[in-house]
């Protein structure tokens, strides 16, 4: 919930180009009133409607603005592809459930742009996770025949695509755990800053044995794909209860074990799940994060490279995503991978709002 990423995207001969982007930071008050909705805050039937309605405004205005910059008309868009705002996702419970806020109607009507929305729930109707959703489009464009890969989405949560070389082995992926959301909010927390920079913060203490140890005794790390989690799993309140029984640990070797917590539960998953792999390609905020990228490479014995060696920006991998998943609803082809989130079956995902 740092900001809203638009990406403006080209999928002419079905390559992916990038023609703009732009990061709008949310308003102070929206975006506590969004975190405190996913930290459990009650919310009556009224002011839950009127969050979804003002996040699709914000939506909206963040659209219209590249668009005028880039003067682009709504004639020129086949669609927007809106992933909304997670306030909740819950795949285990009976029956499973996601969430994410952002009335399409209000962006179709202010943009005058068909609008695509609500990706996850039609996978998790089928018997899915409802994430994650990003390897199909790893697999689509990342794919190389002669070299086993992963794709790493460093953002809140950590996920991997596992994309073979053989190209009759489908591509499977799923979510590893914490990747930024922890450290980002011990950072706020302690030294008042979104995040920390180059990972420098972390760099500066050395990770604790004992809290790393409780920190990976969580039975999420241990369960076989399919599956995911999200930050209200992975939450401070989460780190909260193994700080408990560590005493005496400073916040500097806190945040360096946060960071060696991401770093050794990604390797376990690739190791596990993944021991062919030849190269890992990170996309998401946590490319920018020196410190990890280090020691991911150092922990993992592979190169880890950005996913701009390869043509796509980072920053703007999920975005783009779901761009291409718009695409595919318009377009009426399958945007799930079974293999990733296991659904019974491929499904077209999202729910379309006509201009």
């Amino acid at each position: 919930m740092d900001a809203v990423d638009c990406a403006l995207v080209d999928f002419a001969d079905n390559t992916p180009r990038l023609i703009a982007s732009a990061r709008t930071p949310w308003p102070q008050l929206l975006r506590e009133r969004l975190l405190q909705l996913a930290g459990g805050a009650p919310l009556d039937a009224t002011q839950f409607a009127l969050l979804d309605t003002e996040t699709g405004e914000f939506f909206a205005a963040a659209i219209k603005r590249i668009l005028e910059k880039e003067r682009i008309g709504a004639d020129q868009l086949g669609a927007i592809g809106c992933h909304g705002q997670t306030v909740a996702h819950s795949p285990d419970t009976n029956p499973r459930t996601t969430l994410q806020l952002g009335d399409a109607n209000v962006i179709a009507e202010r943009t005058g742009v068909t609008t695509i929305n609500d990706f996850r729930r039609r996978d998790m109707a089928a018997g899915g996770q409802g994430a994650p959703l990003a390897p199909a489009f790893h697999a689509a464009f990342l794919h190389n025949p002669l070299e086993n890969r992963v794709v790493l989405n460093l953002g809140g949560i950590a996920n991997v695509s596992v994309l073979a070389a053989d190209p009759a082995q489908t591509a499977f992926g799923f979510d590893t755990g914490p990747a930024n959301c922890l450290m980002d909010a011990w950072a706020r927390e302690h030294i008042g800053k979104d995040f920390d920079t180059d990972g420098n913060w972390a760099a500066s203490g050395q990770a604790d044995p004992r809290l790393l140890a409780d920190l990976l005794d969580e039975p999420y790390f241990g369960r076989p794909p399919p599956k995911s989690t999200g930050t209200q799993h992975f939450s401070s309140a989460w780190l909260q209860t193994r700080l408990n029984s560590t005493q005496g640990v400073a916040a500097a070797q806190v945040q360096a074990t946060l960071l060696a917590l991401t770093c050794q539960t990604v390797t376990d998953a690739i190791q596990r799940h993944a021991p062919d792999t030849e190269r890992v390609l990170v996309c998401g905020g946590g490319v920018h994060n020196t410190t990890l990228m280090q020691r991911l490479q150092q922990l993992s014995g592979l190169p880890v490279e950005s996913t701009a060696t390869y043509g796509i920006d980072p920053d703007w991998v999920e975005a783009m995503a779901f761009a291409w998943l718009a695409q595919r609803s318009l377009h009426g082809e399958p945007g799930n991978l079974p293999t990733v989130t296991g659904a019974c079956g491929p499904r077209i995902l999202g729910a379309i709002h006509p201009a």
